[in-house]
Formats: structure tokens, sequence, C-alpha cells
């Protein structure tokens, strides 16, 4: 089976830059996978008010902007083929022009058609956020989180964040198409953050993936008050990760991990690669 890719492709309001197509590289040369470049062009209302108009030509400002959206959009497409033709990867793109409203409905939706969808990040755009967020929250489909602006990584380390959980399960399982290809994996078990389910959950999850042949080293963290994000990020720091498996401990927790609240705000603070499974 061929692993397909889904990599939504921002142009608004800084949007994806050319080194978006690195990671895809990384990733896809990888997983020996096929990936769809899905180019989302932001689209606006057109002007309502006429005093407005009068002062500012909105509706050649939006001209503008839209055509920037297309150009932005087809250099992309451009970086990706350059990036991924040489690699031998399978590479198709669809371009679609979304209101701000509904770009991550659109990459939701289309998202349901293939097995990992990846978001690159950058800094604070709110385009790249609401997509990441709808995605994870609505596809039902893996998403793997990647800082764009940092060097890709080479997923040979994978930390695991594991609390024994049905979805910490999920998130194990749809990262099965990373961990046989590490060289190392580790499972990291917070010990003071909440109660586990039972007793050495990262014991029993080193024994299953031994048993498919992966080999895996227990770790423990103590979270001492941090938000739960960036401990875990900080661990995987520490000890060389270069992606991180994560699954959702439900909606309201999982926002607040992504978006803020009681944490740090993942997508503010992305640090490596995180696989998020809802």
């Amino acid at each position: 089976m061929t692993v397909q890719i889904l990599v939504p492709l921002h142009t608004y309001p800084d949007g994806n830059s050319a080194a978006i197509a690195a990671h895809v590289g990384a990733v896809a040369r990888h997983l020996t996978a096929d990936v769809h470049g899905l180019v989302l062009n932001a689209t606006f209302p057109p002007a309502s008010s006429i005093m407005g108009n009068m002062l500012i030509n909105v509706e050649s400002m939006v001209r503008e902007v839209t055509a920037k959206c297309h150009i932005k959009g087809v250099a992309l497409v451009k970086a990706m083929q350059a990036e991924l033709e040489p690699l031998g990867v399978d590479f198709r793109s669809t371009a679609l022009d979304c209101t701000l409203g509904t770009i991550g409905d659109a990459a939701e939706t289309i998202a349901r058609y293939h097995d990992l969808v990846l978001v690159g990040l950058s800094g604070n755009d709110v385009a790249m956020q609401a997509t990441a967020e709808t995605v994870m929250f609505g596809s039902g489909r893996p998403t793997l989180l990647v800082p764009q602006d940092a060097a890709p990584s080479q997923f040979q380390h994978v930390m695991i964040a594991w609390d024994g959980s049905r979805v910490a399960t999920r998130a194990m399982a749809d990262a099965m198409i990373f961990l046989p290809l590490a060289k190392t994996v580790t499972i990291a078990v917070v010990t003071d953050e909440k109660t586990l389910p039972h007793e050495n959950p990262g014991m029993k999850l080193a024994g299953y993936l031994d048993r498919h042949g992966i080999d895996t080293t227990v770790s423990f963290v103590l979270a001492n008050r941090r938000p739960i994000a960036g401990a875990l990020q900080e661990h995987a720091g520490e000890i060389g990760a270069d992606m991180m498996v994560m699954g959702a401990f439900g909606h309201s927790r999982m926002r607040d991990f992504v978006m803020g609240g009681a944490t740090t705000g993942i997508l503010r603070d992305l640090k490596l690669p995180i696989l998020l499974s809802h």
C-alpha cells in the first residue's frame, strides 16, 4: 500500500513558503508516499460599502490580493515539483478558491480521502492555524504538523507520548507507518500530570511494539506544573527525538493543547514534527 499524503498549501495572509517543499520531500521519501498538494487560494466577498469604495478602491485591492494568491499558489506547486520529481515521488496538485472562513473546511473534507495530512506552520499565520485545527478535529485522519522554517526532520528518533488511553492508542496506531522505519523509538510517560489508567503503561506498550519487531526505550517525564505541551517538547529535545506522536485527550482538552489556554499552544510554538490523532 502506498501512503497518500495531503499537503494544504496556503496563499494568504502570509501563506506557506517554498521551504514547505523540503519537509514534504523528507516525509514522502521516508514513507515512499504519493503527495497531493492542495492549493488554497483565498477569495474575498465583494465590497458592500459605497462610501468605502469611494475612499479606497476596495475592488481593485481585492483583485490585486487575489492575483497575488494565485501567483503564490503556482510558485508553491513549482517548488513542490522541483523537490519531489528528482525523488521519484508521484505528485499531483489541485487548486481551490475559498473564503478565509472555509479554507479549513475544504481541507478537512479532502483529507478524508488520504492517509496522512501534512500541515506546515510558520509564525502566527491564522489560515495555517485554522486549517491545522479543523483538519485535526474534523477529518478523522492523522495530522503531521511540521515547523516550516526549521530544517526537515529525518524521522530517525520517534517519541511517543503515552498514557495508556484510547486516544493515545489511536495515535500510536496511526504512527505505525513511521515506527518500523525509525532507528530509535522512545515511549515517554508523564508521571505527575494525571492518574494513569493502569500500572506500567509504558512497559506494556514496549512489550506490544517488541512483538512487532520494534525496539523501544521507556522514559519518564515530570511536568512539574509546566504546560504538558511544553514539557513534552522539551523532553523530546533533551533526548534528541526528531518527531513526536500524541493523541487527543478529548475535544476541549485538545483545543487547549493546540490553541493555548491551560497550555502554551503548540500551534504558536512548534519545535519538531508532531503527529496528532483525534
